[in-house]
């Protein structure tokens, strides 16, 4: 009886080392080839832009390219539902951000992809908080200038946003809700469009991301506060909500690499050993700092925990703004 326990046992190990030693196999030779990354949003905004940055340095480090596949369309969820469905071999990767791999789940009424369960944590990359703006001609010169407002005038000043459920949204949301302030969303086809309004003085406010520093920078906005727990190196003179009386305002666009579920733990611990080394390197703070973004890092675990945290979090939040989509 003896025997065959023994007989048994070594069996098993023998199959579990079978089993492992082709996953183990291909992280030692990973990568061999191109290594797809897909940014679930058009090309040229924040998402696009951070995935280019880490993704040039990142496939310097692992001595092969990486491959942009722009698949934008429904709140990211198009090109998160596509990247949900490849092979999970290393060489299908997603640029996780915000809104599809946290927000939209509370958001829309169905999503063709679990947020959770379809992908492996790499690892957070970064984040640019967002800015409450005015237009530079505008007689609020602080915070307080603009709570004053609206609570002299209820339902009279108003905020742009890219769109219902848009970062912008809710921000603005958690601005209002702190302050104990009614402003009115005025929704728009995209930030770009939003941002001209608000710059041109159409509307009252914009809790905005840091595609408004240049209009900052060119005289056309005025930065009265940033929605996170520190001041943003690119605004050093703009407090953030905690400094002037409002805590625990924080929204920001942040963003991260992921892989569909069932990539080997070993691709996926060589990716975010090689990814924690380029975030640290000079170069990408560098370009990283250029547009406002907060430089991240840590283990996949870390980026789990926090992308489960703000799942929470804004499940609140698009609860009391009310904001639904199909």
């Amino acid at each position: 009886m003896m025997k065959k326990l023994h007989v048994w046992l070594l069996a098993s190990s023998l199959l579990g080392w079978h089993a492992a030693a082709p996953a183990q196999d291909a992280a030692a030779s990973y990568p061999n080839q191109p290594i797809k990354l897909m940014v679930p949003w058009p090309a040229g905004g924040g998402v696009d832009t951070t995935a280019r940055i880490v993704s040039d340095l990142l496939g310097h480090r692992l001595g092969q390219p990486f491959v942009i596949d722009n698949r934008g369309g429904a709140g990211g969820n198009i090109g998160t539902e596509l990247a949900a469905r490849q092979k999970p071999d290393g060489y299908n990767l997603l640029m996780s951000s915000i809104s599809p791999n946290a927000v939209n789940i509370s958001l829309y009424g169905k999503l063709g992809f679990d947020p959770v369960k379809d992908f492996e944590p790499i690892i957070y990359v970064s984040a640019v908080p967002n800015i409450l703006v005015v237009p530079a001609n505008s007689p609020f010169k602080s915070v307080k200038d603009v709570i004053d407002a609206a609570r002299a005038n209820p339902g009279k000043l108003n905020y742009a946003s890219g769109g219902v459920g848009s970062s912008q949204h809710l921000a603005a949301v958690q601005f209002a809700l702190a302050a104990k302030i009614d402003i009115v969303h005025v929704p728009y086809k995209g930030t770009a469009p939003a941002e001209t309004d608000v710059a041109a003085g159409h509307v009252s406010l914009m809790l905005d991301t840091t595609t408004c520093l240049p209009f900052i920078a060119g005289g056309k906005m005025r930065a009265l506060a940033v929605a996170s727990k520190t001041r943003n190196p690119a605004l050093p003179d703009v407090p953030t909500f905690d400094e002037v009386g409002l805590p625990n305002v924080y929204a920001s666009s942040w963003y991260g690499l992921s892989a569909p579920a069932g990539t080997p733990r070993a691709i996926i611990d060589k990716l975010n050993a090689e990814a924690n080394a380029v975030l640290k390197s000079p170069e990408l703070q560098k370009r990283m700092l250029a547009f406002g973004a907060e430089v991240g890092g840590g283990t996949p675990e870390d980026f789990g925990r926090f992308m489960a945290s703000e799942t929470k979090r804004y499940a609140e939040i698009v609860r009391i703004s009310g904001a639904k989509l199909d």
